[in-house]
């Protein structure tokens, strides 16, 4: 591995602007500088990375890299770039080798269902006899890993540490989400996708973007940024996936359940014993014999068929993937009661998701007196326009509704409650500021056939309050209620 600051920055600007000295590291956070290190200043939206460059100098920085802003002097190298968060990606790939260009890289994008896609073709890969690994809201998922929850998408640095380790430890393929903040923050910039993929695309993340055509135009970046890529697997029943093929600087797969595609469903049932149906693809047809529910898991399912065939993963692993792997967890992850009811857990937190799961547990309800109890809340500091939308779906299939904090953050819960409970119409409903007391109130009131719907936080185990993380967990709570307890 080369380690001198003019290789790292070969491909940035004139080598010959730059020292030849031995760099042991690299780092965004000025507090883990260690000695022989390059620090790398980054305006974020809090904080400037500039204001603490003395503290990296004191730690032992050995070189600094700005932008061209930053004027000051300093005892130490200084490189100027015009945007250091951009070049993060590309230094910390040349420090850890650029391992994707050693490995099998697959990207999946979307609004909803990036998890389950992911964890689909996992299984679908570890079918294959390959050795995988997922990378994304659940953490790293790959033998020998323990599952260090984060971001969807790693910050750059952390992301190419890891994905340098898989290969020195004999991982051949990544799974991996994208983000639409890691796209447009240039955090996958210098990952060599070798396949990508779209599921679909709703309004989210508007605090972020600002509008959703700004939203739209991070997750287009996957498809036209990525020349080297293989190929695209894209969802065309969304309208933006339409768009996205049209934009697609390489191959395209199209896919639909409901019309002719390059891979489509020629039939399919869903039940609560899960999905039955074939996927044609070509001239291979794939039996599909899954115990996950719901119509978006048969797009997810889709998908990850989909992109197994293009990857030329043969008939029977990709059946096998599909029908080994039951359930993601925290998605549509069910337990059931000593009352004789059913908890459902969700990571749903947009009103599409809401409305497709919700819609999916009452259309495959067997017992028309069964009672719907929905726990939910909204987080904070997060587009606050869903929060009456999503309050509003709850009450189309909710006997009652729990209001209860969802990471709430640094925002006043009750300002989040107030913007939630405008959505009402009715008075079904009752408003908690504590979470745990929410969903005890709810699973104390069911009966037999009686379904508890918990949605927002999936297997978090913390409460993000006011800028810390607080012990807390969904599934803990459900796991005393549990027969199996």
């Amino acid at each position: 591995m080369k380690n001198t600051l003019n290789h790292l920055l070969r491909d940035i600007i004139k080598i010959e602007d730059v020292p030849n000295i031995p760099i042991s590291g690299i780092s965004t956070n000025s507090r883990n500088i260690n000695p022989g290190e390059l620090y790398i200043a980054i305006k974020g939206n809090n904080f400037d990375g500039h204001g603490f460059i003395p503290e990296a100098i004191k730690n032992g920085a050995a070189a600094v890299i700005t932008d061209n802003g930053f004027i000051k002097k300093l005892p130490i190298p200084k490189i100027k770039v015009t945007n250091p968060r951009k070049e993060v990606s590309r230094i910390a790939a040349e420090f850890y080798n650029h391992p994707t260009k050693k490995m099998n890289v697959v990207g999946i994008t979307g609004t909803n269902g990036k998890t389950s896609t992911a964890s689909l073709l996992t299984s679908i890969l570890n079918s294959a006899g390959k050795k995988v690994a997922q990378i994304g809201t659940l953490g790293i998922i790959a033998e020998g890993y323990s599952k260090n929850k984060s971001l969807t998408t790693p910050d750059p640095i952390t992301l190419h540490q890891n994905l340098n380790n898989l290969f020195n430890n004999g991982f051949t393929h990544i799974v991996m989400e994208a983000s639409s903040h890691a796209l447009d923050q240039y955090r996958i910039n210098d990952v060599d996708f070798n396949f990508t993929v779209f599921t679909n695309l709703y309004p989210e993340h508007l605090d972020y973007h600002g509008k959703i055509e700004n939203y739209f135009e991070a997750k287009v970046k996957l498809f036209t940024s990525y020349p080297n890529s293989t190929a695209a697997v894209i969802n065309v029943d969304n309208k933006f996936g339409k768009a996205i093929s049209t934009r697609c600087t390489v191959p395209v797969i199209n896919t639909s359940m409901f019309s002719d595609a390059d891979i489509s469903f020629l039939n399919y049932k869903i039940s609560l014993n899960g999905i039955h149906g074939t996927i044609q693809a070509g001239g291979i047809s794939y039996n599909i014999e899954s115990s996950m529910i719901g119509e978006f898991n048969v797009e997810n399912i889709l998908c990850a068929t989909a992109t197994g065939s293009t990857m030329g993963i043969g008939k029977k692993a990709i059946e096998d993937g599909i029908n080994l792997c039951r359930s993601i967890p925290g998605r549509m992850e069910t337990f059931f009661l000593r009352s004789g009811g059913k908890a459902i857990v969700d990571y749903a937190h947009t009103p599409d998701a809401y409305k497709k799961v919700l819609s999916a547990i009452k259309e495959l309800m067997i017992y028309s007196k069964a009672k719907i109890y929905i726990v939910f809340g909204c987080g904070g500091e997060r587009d606050r326009s869903k929060r009456s939308v999503m309050a509003a779906i709850a009450e189309e299939y909710a006997t009652h509704s729990f209001v209860t904090p969802d990471n709430p953050r640094n925002e006043k819960l009750p300002k989040i409650n107030e913007e939630i409970v405008s959505g009402f119409k009715n008075n079904n409903f009752d408003v908690f500021m504590d979470r745990e007391k929410g969903l005890r109130a709810a699973l104390d009131m069911t009966v037999k056939n009686d379904i508890v719907i918990v949605l927002g936080k999936g297997r978090e185990e913390y409460q993000e309050i006011c800028g810390e993380l607080i012990s807390y967990s969904d599934i803990n709570i459900i796991n005393e209620y549990s027969h199996e307890n």
